[in-house]
């Protein structure tokens, strides 16, 4: 649509089990800023993270929310550990830009604080679509965990600046 004047994301909403262990994550444990707190009539709450660059992370917390469905809500795994795909409509994963410079140290921080997540990935355009090693060729960097709701998360390191040749595939449906 012509005339918006997009200027990022403003936030995500998501919904939590556990407003109390959602802001210990969140605040405690990744260091995002409880910026805003709001309480819902009926008994809800929706807080707002602060997530860097005037972007926010935000959460509901329902009482009579349905439970989570893993593999339709949101992926079942962990890519490293069995198939992501998740349902149409749903969201598959939220990725934090993060230095490149300090993606290896993200790493440790989060096994400092008790949090299982992947070694780094290095995502690049060869058949797999990562490699071993970091190269030229690689253009994020990656670590993937999941918050105690089972939401999957990443923390992303672009490499290089991406260009048109970094679009060369037609996108496809399920009429092709």
């Amino acid at each position: 649509m012509a005339g918006i004047d997009f200027r990022g994301v403003n936030h995500l909403a998501l919904v939590c089990k556990d407003m109390a262990r959602t802001v210990e994550f969140y605040s405690g444990v990744l260091g995002m800023p409880l910026t805003k707190t709001i309480e819902i009539p009926g008994g809800g709450q929706h807080f707002f993270f602060d997530c860097g660059n005037g972007d926010s992370l935000a959460f509901f917390w329902f009482p009579n929310a349905p439970e989570a469905v893993p593999g339709v809500s949101a992926p079942a795994h962990r890519p490293d550990q069995g198939d992501i795909v998740s349902a149409h409509g749903s969201m598959n994963h939220v990725a934090f830009g993060v230095s490149p410079e300090h993606i290896e140290r993200c790493v440790g921080a989060l096994r400092d604080a008790g949090v299982d997540c992947t070694d780094v990935w290095n995502h690049d355009d060869s058949e797999w679509g990562v490699a071993r090693e970091f190269t030229d060729d690689v253009y994020v960097r990656s670590v993937y965990f999941t918050d105690p709701d089972g939401i999957s998360l990443e923390l992303a390191a672009w490499t290089r600046a991406l260009g048109v040749g970094d679009v060369r595939h037609e996108p496809r449906s399920l009429a092709d």
